[in-house]
C-alpha cells in the first residue's frame, strides 16, 4: 500500500495545487486579522457612510 502511495505522489499536478494553496494561506491570514481588529475601530468605519458632517 505504502509502494502504491510513493509512487502515486510524482503524478500531483503541483500547479493545481499551489494556488489552492496560496488562496487558503490568504484567506486564513485574512480572517485572522478582520478577527483580531479593534471593535471600536470598526463601528467607527461603520458610522462613516451615515455621518452627515463630512
Amino acid at each position: 500500500m505504502y509502494k502504491y502511495i510513493l509512487e502515486s505522489v510524482s503524478q500531483i499536478n503541483w500547479m493545481g495545487i499551489a494556488p489552492l494553496v496560496i488562496f487558503f494561506s490568504f484567506f486564513t491570514i485574512m480572517l485572522i486579522k478582520v478577527l483580531r481588529e479593534d471593535k471600536s475601530h470598526v463601528s467607527k468605519m461603520a458610522q462613516m457612510p451615515l455621518d452627515k458632517n463630512s
